[in-house]
């Protein structure tokens, strides 16, 4: 953490535009699975940046969301709470007229369990003091199955199978 301060105070020091913010972390395996794999949150500027690599997943369509609290320590991951939805909009679709902050997509696993998905977002920071934005302290869940973009409030995405901390 305190790299990551002293890399920010830096770049500000410096008015330097390629400055950059990055958060590396493992995914926590949930509700039975071996769920296994990385996300890697980088800011640039106004844009965070993330780069989801997923293993030992079921093969097919599996729900990503943002949710509100910072804490996988549930076998099921309900620790982490409902989606993190800051602005309160009806769950939907990214980019459409209404959606939470949270909700990110889906990703498709291969029949080997193997799925990457790569999403940037201005809406999104890392560590900024706009709580509309800031992701420091929600978790990345990856769910069961897929959302379907218009089940209120969760998309009907099914268990939680991987949970991640954004710290």
């Amino acid at each position: 953490m305190k790299i990551a301060k002293f890399s920010i105070l830096a770049c500000s020091a410096v008015l330097a535009v390629s400055c950059s913010t990055t958060k590396n972390y493992v995914i926590n395996s949930k509700s039975g699975t071996e769920t296994q794999g990385t996300a890697k949150f980088t800011q640039t500027g106004k844009n965070v940046a993330l780069d989801l690599n997923v293993y030992k997943l079921t093969p097919g369509i599996h729900a990503v969301h943002l949710h509100e609290k910072g804490d996988c320590s549930a076998t099921d991951a309900s620790s982490a709470g409902g989606h993190w939805n800051p602005t309160t909009e009806s769950h939907g679709k990214w980019g459409h007229d209404e959606y939470h902050k949270g909700d990110i997509g889906n990703l498709n696993a291969d029949k080997d369990g193997t799925a990457r998905l790569q999403f940037s977002t201005d809406k999104w920071c890392i560590g900024c003091t706009d709580e509309t934005k800031n992701i420091v302290g929600k978790t990345l869940i990856i769910h069961a199955g897929p959302d379907d973009f218009k089940t209120q409030p969760t998309g009907n995405a099914g268990g939680r199978v991987g949970c991640v901390e954004i710290k």
